[in-house]
């Protein structure tokens, strides 16, 4: 790829952004009016279809007859126990793209909160103002049609903080919310640890307070089939035409908007179609701010051929917009126009894409990867350095550490400092020691703490110990004191207790509440039990309660019962489930068994039911074993089958096979159907098919779906292809995401090679990564190098980035050593070729 050189995202089109983005002093702030007052449209409702029978009038509004489904119950029986018990709560209304989510909260606050206000913010600014002028009085529905583009932006956790504080006050309040399960689930789910910074804790304490109402993508086959869909004719087309009971997406030309891209017809068709894919991968990749017309244009080259380009005209952008901006059958259009945030009219030359084309592109395209230009479009036109780094990281994802770096390198010039350290990283990928210090080194300059703390580490590898402490330190005063600990981490390993103890202590001095833990630690080993304690105890008062629990632990390997006791209680007065589990075994040693089952109960109501098992566990050995049976099932209808489990797979290896299969029905009764499963496997192990298979029937009878696929693995050993296929593709249908693998794998030995990636792309799109990769290895071991080098390629492009080393090893064996390290230390290109290196 060439890249020119540039000095940041292009000014005109932020600087275009802003004009009609302006910052107004004080901001307006919306206010509320009855609810009767609002319509459909103006909350956001997609317009529907026309039917079969009626005049279409271009430009009218057309609101179908509503159908009221089970879900629509649920809802109205939250909002009405709201305003008869006088709650602040929050409602979240999540379901696919044009599934009717808008809709069916509009209809459930219009029938039950008739009397109501409702105030519907534009934008996170103006809900700030809203809530911070504190104009939410109670009989308020506040309305956040799409409830991303409040929480997910720049003010996304400001305001759901200040969301989360209005929900603590007094009601009744009832705020609404729609959302894609997509954005539910990134606005909600944990990072895990080197996954990068948690973005979102406020916004995901705020959702863990919603009512979550699912809509669902289908209506039922009543639904579809009753008069009063018949009697509305928008309804009627969009019965007899929708599939599978998909008829809001049929209302809203779901359906014909993507046939209208698809079937892009001359003259005009195929460059609509090129900018409207420019747009659906920018989407998809992480540009999640509307999409500047430049971008696009600059985008459409290279998605059209040769040919297409030598022909088109000057007016060629022109065409394209006015084809994509095309409506189907008067609803919808691929790019839609982004409403003046603060005034009437539309933003000129910025769009966004049409809801519906989204979703579709993220099915219909997760196996393209877009070309040279859409990457030199996004890089010199995205609107905001957020959709950079988003970009950027996709791009990672993909196994582009070239285009990955170009991105980020524009972010940092555009004074996102933390793409710096992202560059670090890329150039510790590539291997460039000397890169990346320097790297941290201006990283540091432009304040960025974390590359103080990498330059310690550095330093450190260099065997610099004190140069290594004077970054840490210098870390820790910038604002990221966990450098501190990570030297004493290093320190400890080396074997030079002291200076890890000092190093801790700074770091706790410096506000990382860890490093007490560490202290006490330190201390016990080193005899100082008072210091020890004192050190867990102000751990705990700084939320790590598991630190006292530590000390209970170690008094009671020494014997020290009574002090172990008096701290395990404070740690399960301070909140920690455990203790509860090691007072529960101090009772029992002391021969108090009514109060060890007391603390073992509360220990599982908190959580952890390792002790209810030990307990179990404990009346086995002293020969009680109908009282310890008993016991078990006893948890185990209290919503615990962990003991029942244990004590099936104790009996199993003892060799009491019928008490394990009959312990193990009793778990799967009380839903736990993996100790059968396990039984099965075991079984199985030992060369015993008939009991095997009795044991997967009955886990799959109990709705195990992986006993499904283990059945199928039977029926393929034993040589019955035919029935294997069959259960796998049961399996498949009860959610199992490796039988869609086993079936591609089946389709691929019995020469059915379009079958067998159809199948492995099924399981991709479900979740398993690994399918494309196995059938790569397939075609490598039938000496198919080309096709597995293409089905690694794809893994690749749907975010498969462990594929690199595979796509690394076929160019050695083909003797490409210079590919193949090339492929290690820099990537991929955009098109799929080993990168050149990069700087």
């Amino acid at each position: 790829m060439n890249y020119a050189s540039h000095g940041g995202v292009a000014a005109h089109t932020i600087g275009q952004l802003h004009q009609y983005l302006p910052e107004l002093r004080p901001v307006r702030i919306d206010r509320p009016r009855p609810i009767r007052d609002w319509t459909a449209q103006q909350l956001g409702v997609h317009p529907a279809i026309h039917g079969a029978d009626a005049p279409e009038t271009d430009g009218t509004f057309v609101l179908p007859h509503y159908l009221e489904r089970d879900h629509d119950r649920r809802l109205r029986d939250r909002l009405s126990a709201a305003d008869r018990n006088g709650q602040a709560v929050l409602v979240l209304v999540r379901g696919r793209s044009c599934t009717g989510k808008t809709r069916t909260a509009f209809e459930a606050v219009r029938v039950c909160l008739t009397d109501w206000h409702l105030v519907f913010p534009k934008n996170a600014e103006r809900l700030l103002a809203l809530l911070d002028a504190d104009a939410l009085a109670p009989r308020t529905v506040l309305w956040l049609n799409e409830t991303q583009n409040f929480l997910a932006g720049p003010d996304g956790e400001q305001a759901a903080a200040a969301l989360h504080s209005r929900l603590e006050t007094a009601g009744p309040l009832v705020i609404v919310g729609t959302l894609w399960p997509e954005y539910h689930r990134a606005l909600t789910t944990t990072p895990q640890t080197g996954q990068g910074q948690d973005r979102h804790p406020s916004t995901r304490a705020l959702l863990d307070q919603a009512v979550l109402v699912n809509v669902p993508d289908r209506f039922p086959t009543d639904s579809r089939t009753a008069l009063s869909v018949h009697r509305d004719p928008s309804l009627a087309l969009a019965a007899d035409t929708s599939t599978d009971g998909m008829i809001t997406q049929t209302l809203a030309a779901g359906p014909e908007l993507v046939d209208y891209y698809e079937q892009a017809v001359e003259p005009n068709g195929p460059y609509g179609r090129a900018v409207i894919t420019a747009a659906m991968d920018a989407r998809r990749l992480g540009h999640t701010s509307p999409l500047p017309a430049a971008l696009l244009k600059a985008a459409a080259r290279d998605y059209l051929t040769h040919q297409q380009r030598v022909a088109a005209p000057a007016t060629w952008f022109t065409h394209a917009l006015v084809y994509a901006r095309e409506t189907v059958k008067g609803v919808a259009a691929a790019l839609e126009p982004v409403a003046h945030p603060d005034g009437m009219g539309a933003l000129p030359d910025i769009y966004r894409l049409n809801d519906y084309l989204d979703q579709h592109a993220r099915t219909a395209r997760r196996y393209a990867f877009p070309p040279d230009s859409f990457w030199t479009a996004v890089r010199d036109h995205a609107a905001s350095t957020v959709d950079l780094t988003k970009l950027a990281e996709h791009a990672r994802q993909r196994g582009r550490q070239h285009i990955e770096a170009d991105l980020y390198r524009q972010a940092a010039s555009a004074g996102d400092t933390s793409a710096l350290f992202q560059l670090v990283r890329l150039r510790e990928w590539a291997g460039d020691a000397e890169g990346v210090e320097r790297l941290c080194r201006q990283a540091a300059d432009a304040g960025v703490a974390p590359a103080l703390g990498s330059l310690a580490r550095l330093r450190d590898y260099a065997g610099d110990a004190e140069g290594a402490e004077r970054f840490a330190r210098q870390a820790a005063e910038a604002g990221h004191p966990d450098a501190l600990s990570e030297q004493a981490l290093r320190r400890w390993d080396a074997g030079d207790a002291e200076a890890a103890e000092r190093l801790y202590r700074q770091a706790a001095d410096a506000g990382v509440t860890s490093a007490l833990f560490q202290l006490a630690r330190l201390r016990w080993n080193a005899g100082d039990t008072e210091g020890s304690e004192r050190f867990a105890w102000q751990a705990a008062e700084a939320g790590h309660t598991f630190a006292v629990q530590e000390m209970a632990r170690r008094r009671e390997q020494t014997g020290n019962v009574e002090s172990a006791e008096r701290l395990y209680r404070q740690a399960a007065d301070a909140g920690d489930s455990f203790a509860l589990g090691g007072l529960a075994r101090l009772r029992w040693n002391a021969g108090d068994t009514e109060g060890a089952e007391r603390f073992a109960w509360q220990a599982a109501e908190a959580g952890d039911t390792f002790a209810l098992n030990a307990l179990a566990q404990r009346r086995e050995q002293t020969g009680n074993v109908e009282s310890a049976e008993r016991f078990a099932r006893q948890a185990a209808e209290a919503g615990h089958p962990d003991a029942l489990r244990a004590m099936a797979l104790r009996r199993e290896w003892a060799g009491d096979v019928e008490s394990a299969e009959r312990l193990a029905r009793q778990a799967a009764d009380a839903g736990d159907t993996s100790t059968l499963y396990v039984l099965a496997r075991g079984r199985e192990q030992l060369g015993d098919a008939e009991a095997a298979e009795r044991l997967y029937r009955q886990a799959a009878n109990a709705g195990n779906s992986f006993a499904l696929g283990a059945l199928a693995r039977l029926r393929e050993e034993a040589g019955n292809v035919e029935g294997a296929e069959r259960l796998y593709r049961q399996a498949a249908d009860a959610k199992d995401r490796s039988a869609l693998g086993a079936l591609a794998r089946l389709r691929e030995e019995a020469g059915d090679t379009e079958g067998a990636e159809r199948f492995a792309r099924r399981a991709a799109d479900a979740g398993d990564t690994s399918a494309l990769p196995m059938l790569a290895r397939l075609r490598e071991e039938a000496g198919n190098a080309e096709g597995a080098e293409r089905l690694y390629r794809q893994a690749a492009d749907a975010g498969n980035i462990t594929v690199l080393e595979d796509l690394a090893r076929l160019r050695d064996e083909a003797g490409d050593t210079e590919g193949a390290e090339r492929l290690r230390s820099f990537g991929l290109e955009a098109d799929g070729s080993p990168a050149m290196p990069w700087n």
